[in-house]
């Protein structure tokens, strides 16, 4: 796991939202929700 994505994920814990955690990281919406969505997709073994 990207150290990024773990800090994403913290952020929205402790913002409490999505939008929160966006606005306090200076990043999309859009995109932080898509690394939360990747992170919880079961991935298929290569």
């Amino acid at each position: 796991m990207d150290i990024r994505i773990m800090q994403y994920f913290l952020a929205i814990i402790r913002e409490g939202t999505i939008s929160g955690a966006a606005e306090a990281l200076h990043v999309a919406q859009p995109s932080l929700s898509r690394q939360m969505r990747a992170l919880y997709e079961p991935r298929l073994p290569d």
